[in-house]
């Protein structure tokens, strides 16, 4: 189990993945990453896959901060609503992705920190690479911090059919998720509560990369046009 300001988080996966435990365990993961300042105003969204193959997701333009059983919704695995009236967020989509392609993700986490968001605009490479951190090792397959893991990072597209087609091409290789440039993080498992676990281990290590960047020599200010 992990703590939070909110209580114990649930880890929501055989027989006990009922609706209500679900939206418990978003509600209460959506509060410790606003605690952590993961997910300002209205950023980020979360989900759960039940059992039965029901996605409870947050809704759109909720504060995660503020979550209630209100702020979570029921989709599809094509990202539609279930019932008239909810609005999943257009990233649903994104979600619906990992489902698909990880018969083992129970819950997807997106965040928008400010080490994942400044990173991912300063580094200009495909992607961000990380190594010899100890923290690595929450990843699964991870045994030793002597490796080098690779966050692959994407254009920031509002067109999220035409984005998830170029994250598919990566999905395989990626062991801690993906970032899109400016925007945040995406990060998965098989229950909520390792989702969390990775997120965490994540954004850890992304203020490391950030703190590192700091200490390296300035960049040389731009000329004056």
């Amino acid at each position: 189990m992990m703590s939070s300001a909110s209580g114990s988080l649930s880890v929501i996966s055989g027989d006990n993945q009922t609706w209500d435990l679900a939206v418990a365990a978003i509600i209460q993961a959506g509060h410790r990453m606003d605690d952590r300042g993961w997910v300002p105003a209205t950023a980020g969204n979360l989900s759960i896959r039940l059992a039965d193959g029901r996605i409870a997701i947050t809704r759109s333009g909720g504060h995660k901060g503020f979550l209630t059983s209100d702020g979570v919704i029921e989709v599809g695995l094509n990202g539609e609503a279930r019932h008239e009236g909810d609005r999943p967020s257009a990233e649903t989509l994104l979600h619906c992705q990992i489902y698909e392609h990880f018969p083992n993700a129970g819950a997807v986490l997106h965040g928008h920190s400010v080490a994942a968001t400044v990173l991912s605009m300063v580094i200009k490479e495909p992607a961000l690479y990380l190594e010899d951190y100890e923290v690595l090792k929450v990843f699964e397959d991870q045994t030793t911090h002597e490796t080098r893991l690779s966050v692959p990072v994407f254009a920031n597209d509002q067109n999220i059919a035409r984005l998830s087609r170029s994250v598919a091409l990566y999905l395989d290789e990626m062991k801690a998720g993906y970032i899109i440039r400016g925007h945040g993080v995406y990060i998965w498992g098989p229950d909520m509560t390792t989702a969390l676990t990775r997120l965490e281990g994540l954004e850890f290590l992304l203020t490391c990369e950030l703190e590192r960047l700091k200490l390296l020599p300035a960049i040389p200010a731009r000329d004056v046009m």
